[in-house]
This record gives C-alpha cells, sequence and structure tokens, in this order.
C-alpha cells in the first residue's frame, strides 16, 4: 500500500513539472508579443526648460512619464511616475510640443528626463 502511494505522487509532481513548464512558456512567448512593439521614431522632441525657481534653489531631479503615443504620431496621455513638481510642470509642457513619426499602432513608452 505504501508504495502505491510513493509512486501516485512521483506521477503527480511529474505532471506538475511538465503543466509547470507548460505555463512557464506561454506566459513567456504572451510577454514576448506584448513587448515586441517597434520603436518609434520621435520628429520633434524638444527638451523641456529648466524652471527659473529650481535653477535659483541649485535643483535637480529626475522625471519619469509614460507616454501613450496615437497611431498619427501625437502624444495622447500622460502618466508622471516621478518627479519634483517643478520639473513634471516643465516636461507636461514640453511634451505638447512632442510629434512621433505616423505608424499603424498606438504605443507606449516611458521616457525619463534629467535636470
Amino acid at each position: 500500500m505504501r508504495l502505491r502511494r510513493k509512486d501516485e505522487f512521483k506521477l503527480f509532481m511529474e505532471t506538475l513539472k511538465r503543466k509547470l513548464a507548460i505555463a512557464t512558456l506561454i506566459l513567456v512567448w504572451i510577454g514576448g508579443s506584448l513587448s515586441a512593439q517597434p520603436a518609434r521614431k520621435a520628429v520633434s522632441s524638444p527638451a523641456p526648460a529648466y524652471p527659473t525657481l529650481a535653477r535659483q534653489m541649485h535643483l535637480t531631479g529626475v522625471v519619469k512619464v509614460k507616454v501613450v503615443i496615437a497611431p498619427e504620431g501625437q502624444i495622447t496621455k500622460t502618466e508622471f511616475q516621478g518627479g519634483n513638481p517643478l520639473f513634471i510642470d516643465a516636461v507636461q509642457a514640453t511634451l505638447k510640443e512632442w510629434k512621433y513619426a505616423p505608424a499603424n499602432y498606438e504605443s507606449t513608452l516611458l521616457l525619463e528626463f534629467k535636470f
């Protein structure tokens, strides 16, 4: 009786390992296809102006922003993920002037601006 349980457990573990390996392959394949967006070329990407108050206070920092680019090339959505509010305002004003090359798809990029 004990031998049978060991064999059943061993079979169960082998089956579980196979299923996990298949699930891992599927997740890697799905993840690869989601991140396989071709890079969008910026046609117009002026640098943000260094805010006067930040310059007077000798502030430095980094602003990270996730942008959604429409097929026509305009930035349609911005989601700031960190940075000093002074620098965020400067980046937000500048991103209104950014344009990307047209494409047949919408794309998402993570941009980083260093001040």
